[in-house]
């Protein structure tokens, strides 16, 4: 293509200045926007680094003019001129002190009416822009995501690599293995009736590293799932993905620590404070009802069940006779907020949950009372409540009771974030990092009537619990831990068992027989002969970090290409039929018997 007889573009729109009047240059983008005032044309022409304005005027040659009247919206040109302090200054752009005086102009692309406009924080639906995510991802806040995430990739890579890590590529075709979500199957064309899976994690081949003598392995590694979709969460996800060999757990915290460090600064120009606060999973869920808690704010549960258990409130007393908890939280200050319509509300989201109900007590700003359940209890029995609430004039008591204290915990636990959105507490500048550690290894599963395991087979329990690993499994805790953002789990890792005595006995309380084990995990247990290095290590979720980072609501804000809520993509129309040809070639027959409309 003649681009104006050979010119070459020699500046992005956005990187002009002040500095660069006089400059003869050559720009190449879109049409924002274009202004014929009859003797006088103006056009906005964007790219990914920003916006300027060309100009033309009487002093433009009548082709060029005559050119210029013709473009629309999202016209693709490429203009040649001078730089040029203007006239009527535009505050609101870096580029608003000048403009280019066009003496060359070429259409290089016409565009289509969009449908709907090319603006930041645009009010068209979602569904409509992720149709057409390639004009989506020309508004500027996207784009500036996307180049925000490059940024922060390339300083990932920097971190580790000065770190003395090798970045590896691992297969995205492997074997189905138990990783707590269902795997995205593909059939074999060439190995019939067998099936590769898509990766969850690189877990066992970052493993295999350890054993081949690399000693730090990284990977920004697509990892892919198939389980419901939140705002936090795709079937395909980006990580980054990390083993150490020689280390314990401090080692592995203190380096992702260094790496949140780096990119916080590097990235977004943000100091973080170290260490972060390391809590472990008792601790947690015993203040904040939540292993991923938000600690940007307190309302930090207490246990009421030693003070009710003899009261004249039958739901308290009795939950407590029964072996049930009974615990709350205090709304510092909310009277004015949580009235009984917003109480009510509140009440339908915790039995939402599971609980049965929520007891409540208000207190005016005068100090007066009122409450669901005072009635039942003495003058001594609220009074000893309120101050283990630590509540007083104008604030609001919340409390939950049941048999069981997981589900008093993820009801609590659940209902902070929401009263702290509803009450204006968090604050969006704030980045409040936390460790969890020492999660139990088993938790019991109430389906099954048996307790099985949290994490993945090669998780190591501490070193105290070894003792009772088959008689005391509630007590037994892994050296496993998490990284939580603001309420948001950002990574996940462990410390990885090496022993082959101890993986039998894994393998066995966790319900693999020799031979399942040896099916689905042979490799590795052979690899584990021939000397493995101690080693672990963790992945972190890229797209969530960047998501906190950049204050977005949703991954699809930071990913070029999502996913929406049923795991479809709108733009491309996948996932789609296949043709029967191509069902015959893999082996395979369609049963429309299986689908659910």
């Amino acid at each position: 293509m003649d681009l104006m007889a050979g010119a070459k573009r020699t500046h992005y729109c956005g990187d002009l200045r002040s500095s660069d009047i006089g400059k003869k240059v050559t720009l190449a983008g879109w049409v924002q926007r274009s202004r014929d005032l009859g003797s006088l044309i103006f056009v906005d022409l964007r790219d990914r680094q920003g916006i300027i304005q060309l100009a033309f005027d009487e002093s433009t040659a009548k082709g060029v003019f005559e050119k210029a009247a013709k473009v629309r919206h999202e016209y693709v040109l490429m203009a040649t001129g001078l730089v040029r302090e203007r006239s009527s200054k535009n505050k609101e752009i870096p580029t608003g002190d000048i403009e280019v005086e066009v003496e060359e102009l070429k259409i290089l692309a016409q565009s289509e009416t969009p449908p709907f406009e090319i603006s930041e924080d645009s009010q068209t639906s979602e569904l409509i822009r992720l149709k057409h995510r390639y004009l989506d991802l020309r508004r500027p806040d996207l784009q500036k995501n996307i180049i925000m995430r490059h940024k922060i990739s390339k300083i990932t890579r920097d971190y580790f690599d000065e770190n003395g890590f090798i970045e590896i590529e691992t297969p995205i075709l492997i074997r189905s293995t138990p990783e707590g979500a269902r795997d995205f199957l593909v059939p074999s064309r060439i190995h019939k009736g067998s099936f590769y899976a898509l990766p969850q994690s690189p877990q066992l081949y970052k493993q295999l590293s350890m054993v081949a003598g690399f000693d730090r392995y990284m990977q920004i590694a697509r990892c892919f799932r198939d389980e419901d979709l939140r705002a936090d969460r795709q079937p395909e996800f980006t990580q980054v993905d990390l083993e150490m060999s020689f280390v314990d757990i401090d080692d592995v915290l203190n380096l992702v620590e260094g790496y949140m460090q780096r990119v916080f600064k590097d990235a977004i120009g943000l100091e973080l404070e170290l260490p972060f606060e390391r809590l472990t999973h008792a601790q947690v869920m015993r203040r904040f009802g939540s292993d991923k808690p938000d600690t940007r704010f307190a309302m930090e549960l207490y246990d009421l069940s030693d003070l009710v258990k003899d009261c004249g409130f039958g739901v308290f007393a009795n939950t407590i006779k029964s072996g049930g908890s009974v615990q709350g939280i205090t709304a510092k200050g909310a009277f004015a907020d949580l009235t009984r319509k917003e109480i009510d509300k509140l009440t339908e989201f915790v039995k939402g949950i599971g609980a049965k109900g929520l007891a409540w007590v208000r207190i005016d700003p005068q100090g007066n009372q009122t409450s669901s359940f005072s009635k039942f209890m003495t003058e001594e029995e609220m009074e000893a409540i309120l101050a283990t609430a630590d509540a007083g004039a104008g604030d609001v008591v919340l409390i939950v009771g049941d048999l069981k204290k997981s589900l008093v915990y993820s009801t609590l636990g659940s209902l902070r974030p929401l009263l702290a959105k509803q009450l204006g507490l968090l604050d969006e500048t704030e980045y409040k990092f936390i460790w969890v550690t020492e999660f139990p290894f088993f938790e019991w599963d109430d389906d099954e009537e048996q307790f099985v395991a949290m994490h993945h087979p090669f998780t190591a329990p501490m070193d105290e619990c070894l003792d009772y690993l088959e008689t005391d499994k509630a007590n037994v805790r892994a050296k496993a831990y998490d990284l939580v953002l603001n309420g948001i789990e950002l990574s996940s890792g462990s410390i990885r068992i090496t022993d082959s005595e101890l993986q039998k006995r894994m393998f066995d309380l966790l319900g693999f027989s020799d031979e399942e084990a040896q099916s689905k995990f042979g490799y590795l247990l052979e690899a584990f002969k021939y000397g493995a290095p101690p080693h672990g290590g963790m992945g972190i979720g890229l797209d969530r970090l960047i998501m906190q980072m950049l204050g977005c609501e949703s991954l699809r804000d930071v990913v070029a290409y999502p996913k929406i809520q049923n795991a479809s993509e709108p733009m491309t129309q996948c996932p789609a039929a296949i043709d029967e040809e191509q069902l015959e070639e893999l082996g395979l027959k369609f049963n429309p018997g299986q689908t659910k409309n």
